[in-house]
């Protein structure tokens, strides 16, 4: 199989999880005797579900784009990647399931925010191992070694925010979820660490 049938498929299901997440946003049922400012506190009520729409949207969008640098790269695959990328989809399809889950009973219960992250935790993970196992078994091409070591620690920041999420979430339930906001930092500051510093 050609790598560009993996990429193919990814894309396919980023498109549909990525356009499922909307239906996680529930248009308010409202009185049509309602004032214009009880109308907009009724809409001010969504706003948990706005929150975890555009995060789940912005970590799938960062998933995207790693598994596009990955691909960049690999220019082989056998068996193994396959499968591996097959079990980072299930993770994957499952964002809109578990962000609707946060979104309903985020505020209000622990295990409603453990399914979010864990599902993060799983789907970053196996973006690690998808790039771990492509450099151990030599499936890359035109790479040099910084660039292998940047994208295995870039590959690890969406996992280590989602264990520290899960740590902070018994404490603070969904505001813990607000740590996902900080990977672009992380990963800025690993592109001047990788780059940056080395040029220098």
């Amino acid at each position: 199989m050609k790598t560009s049938r993996i990429e193919t498929l990814v894309d396919g299901i980023f498109a549909i999880s990525m356009t499922l997440l909307v239906l996680t946003l529930d248009v308010p049922k409202v009185s049509n005797f309602l004032t214009e400012a009880a109308f907009q506190q009724q809409l001010g009520v969504l706003w948990p579900q706005f929150f975890c729409y555009f995060l789940s949207f912005w970590i799938l969008g960062g998933l995207w784009r790693v598994n596009h640098q990955h691909f960049n790269f690999i220019k082989h695959t056998d068996h193994t990647l396959v499968t591996i990328n097959i079990f980072s989809l299930i993770f994957i399809a499952m964002i809109p399931f578990s962000t609707e889950m946060v979104s309903e009973y985020g505020a209000s219960y622990f295990t409603a925010n453990m399914i979010f992250q864990v599902n993060q935790l799983l789907a970053g993970s196996l973006y690690y191992i998808n790039w771990d196992y492509s450099v151990r078994k030599n499936l890359l091409d035109d790479v040099d070694a910084r660039t292998v070591n940047f994208i295995r620690a870039n590959t690890l920041v969406l996992p280590l925010c989602a264990i520290l999420a899960i740590s902070l979430s018994p404490f603070i339930y969904a505001w813990s979820n607000l740590i996902f906001f900080t990977i672009p930092v992380f990963k800025r500051l690993l592109e001047r660490k990788y780059f940056t510093q080395g040029d220098d």
